[in-house]
């Protein structure tokens, strides 16, 4: 069996949230958006490379829009390694189409895994000893493990993974049968689950062999995968629409979960840089050349170091300048700017700013 874990960088998806500086020609996985210079996708890349043993066995399915930003941030990805979607078909198809590339030129005895190229990780040693940990499960049992992240707050904006039978320790950390999924619940619930112990965040990181994925899609999906493996991408214009969640996940029986504690953060909207760059007793989150009085709890952001942006007596707003689009959002309605942008592109003459 080959032990070299192949992991697959998701890194189709379009950012909106962070509009505007994430846009349609270069969405937030191409953006430096932690503060170490590298964009979210070079970041990621850099943490499976290890796991990976080369740039060979490292792989990035992507969708044609943006394909060659992937080419340019990543030099030394081998094209055969890079899989272009012609559309968008969320992660189902995303997430098939790979699996039968992967076990095409490795076998279906391959590990892979699938990883988000939009994750903020925060201990790198202890993220490489779960994945190690999740490829040795992979590897031993006919498992699709998925890692938990530990919840440290009641949030309604993930998804939550409940924890079964404990099925032993790997690598000195936990593994369970995944008893449940549940889609991003109120805050009542939340709270419940995070009292019981016994659930963790769905971090949309998946780990399995090549073959237990791949049967268990033609007993859950054969609408997805049978196109998939019959016609290649040609299918992709008539598949349907569909997360791996929905369509695999949440109906299988051999999904494990793997509670992980690495410092996690799935970066969904502006309000992320508050939470990883924002520093004890500062007022603001300022990524810009800021001006303000009686202003607190905001952040700001300008792609232009030359811009100044003034502010008085605001209190839990977003301000971002970038191009020609200049954002101002309170922070409780950041989800809500996808709404503002199906607004732009129904207008042709805003559409530009997309």
């Amino acid at each position: 069996m080959n032990k070299v874990l192949i992991p697959v960088i998701l890194a189709g998806g379009k950012g909106e949230r962070f509009w505007p500086l994430s846009r349609r020609q270069k969405p937030k996985q191409f953006l430096s958006l932690d503060g170490t210079g590298s964009s979210l996708l070079q970041s990621t890349a850099d943490r499976l490379l290890p796991l990976a043993q080369g740039w060979e066995n490292l792989w990035v399915i992507t969708s044609a829009l943006v394909a060659d930003v992937v080419r340019e941030q990543l030099p030394n990805l081998p094209e055969a390694n890079l899989l272009i979607e012609p559309e968008g078909r969320d992660t189902a198809p995303a997430v098939t189409w790979a699996t039968l590339e992967v076990a095409k030129r490795y076998g279906e005895n391959a590990v892979v895994g699938f990883f988000p190229a939009d994750h903020w990780i925060g201990d790198q040693a202890a993220y490489q000893n779960t994945l190690k940990a999740a490829t040795a499960v992979a590897q031993s049992k006919k498992a699709i493990v998925t890692l938990g992240i530990q919840p440290n707050f009641p949030s309604t904006g993930y998804g939550y993974i409940e924890q079964g039978e404990n099925e032993g320790e790997y690598e000195g950390l936990p593994v369970y049968r995944v008893s449940r999924f549940t889609e991003k619940p109120d805050q009542d619930t939340a709270k419940t689950f995070i009292e019981t112990g016994r659930f963790s965040w769905n971090s949309g990181m998946f780990i399995f062999r090549a073959e237990v994925v791949l049967n268990e899609l033609y007993t859950y999906a054969p609408n997805i995968i049978r196109p998939l493996a019959e016609q290649g991408t040609a299918a992709y214009a008539t598949l349907e629409k569909k997360s791996i969640d929905y369509a695999l996940m949440e109906q299988t029986q051999l999904a494990y979960v793997l509670p992980a504690d690495f410092g996690w953060d799935d970066l969904g909207d502006w309000n992320a840089l508050e939470r990883l760059l924002q520093k004890e007793g500062q007022k603001n989150v300022e990524l810009a050349t800021h001006v303000g009085l009686d202003t607190q709890g905001s952040i700001l952001y300008a792609g232009d170091p030359d811009e100044v942006i003034v502010t008085i007596g605001l209190e839990d707003v977003v301000i971002v300048r970038n191009g020609k689009a200049t954002l101002v959002v309170h922070k409780e309605r950041t989800q809500d700017i996808k709404k503002v942008l199906k607004l732009l592109q129904d207008n042709p003459q805003l559409e530009q700013l997309l």
